[in-house]
């Protein structure tokens, strides 16, 4: 048997997924999680170990609260560099110091296991003389753990599922001027028939600080992206690490030469799409496509 393409689908079978990422953990990131919460979406919170709340210090998350307040409600804690320092402008050793830490340290605060990262400062955007490269610095994270980093390197409107987790592009920031045209054109996307281009799995990411509407006034307008971009049966809404985990089950299924049986060596259920019709595959199990 022969078939055209098979493509990813997101659990259900869905073909477009949905996350959220919010860096610094501060105190504003629990009216975006009430806010999350309300529209059924979902958020990874970025977190510096080293630089935490307390009962006198009330502009960032306390240690004691994070399980609570961010994990057991659906959401992910994910580290942002112990003290929020650039990996391209510091030595690799000083990279794994500030990467180890706040991991250790989230995990001491959480009792979880945290893998996911974001980028803090300029990212992978640019590296000082002397400085840890791009390679370097991915290497340093799978060898700490880290399943994933987001970066920033310019918004868009691809929605594309990312090829390599190390350097994860969002989509747009929530201060886009164009972010309700990318909510729009995301929304009408439908499953077609045929073709490549229409049949590629669909990723939202949008990112920013809480922080910032306060700054800006303007809560009525995550209230607006997470009103539009929630509640809609065709979208899987997921945390950062969810996103990476099931994607990566899906680039592990098993393939017979012939491209009639499909094995899965997970411990996820994959969805995925063969010559238009959607399977799915439970974990240790073998299906036959056609």
């Amino acid at each position: 048997m022969n078939y055209r393409y098979s493509f990813m689908r997101f659990p259900e079978g869905r073909l477009k997924a949905v996350t959220f990422s919010y860096d610094d953990g501060v105190r504003q990131d629990e009216r975006l999680i009430e806010i999350f919460d309300k529209y059924g979406v979902k958020g990874t919170f970025n977190i510096n170990s080293g630089i935490m709340g307390s009962a006198e210090n009330r502009g960032r998350w306390a240690p004691d609260e994070l399980k609570e307040k961010v994990i057991d409600r659906g959401h992910e804690v994910a580290t942002h560099g112990a003290f929020h320092r650039a990996p391209g402008k510091q030595r690799t050793i000083d990279v794994i110091r500030d990467t180890l830490d706040c991991r250790l340290g989230l995990e001491k605060m959480t009792g979880c296991i945290i893998r996911g990262m974001a980028y803090p400062d300029s990212g992978i955007t640019g590296y000082t003389v002397g400085s840890a490269n791009y390679e370097k610095i991915r290497e340093c994270l799978r060898d700490l753990g880290i399943a994933y980093a987001r970066t920033l390197l310019g918004d868009n409107d691809r929605f594309e599922v990312p090829r390599d987790f190390y350097a994860w592009t969002p989509s747009a920031h929530h201060n886009n001027p164009k972010i309700f045209e990318y909510v729009d054109k995301f929304n009408s996307i439908k499953e077609k028939a045929y073709g490549l281009a229409g049949n590629m799995p669909r990723l939202f990411y949008i990112w920013g600080h809480s922080y910032e509407f306060d700054m800006n006034n303007n809560w009525d307008r995550i209230e607006s992206i997470c009103e539009k971009l929630g509640g809609k049966s065709d979208v899987w809404y997921a945390t950062n690490i969810e996103i990476c985990d099931y994607v990566k089950a899906y680039e592990s299924l098993i393939y017979s030469a012939d491209g009639q049986r499909v094995y899965n060596p997970t411990l996820f259920k994959v969805w995925f799409t063969a010559d238009d019709v959607i399977y799915s595959v439970e974990p240790g199990q073998t299906v036959e496509i056609g």
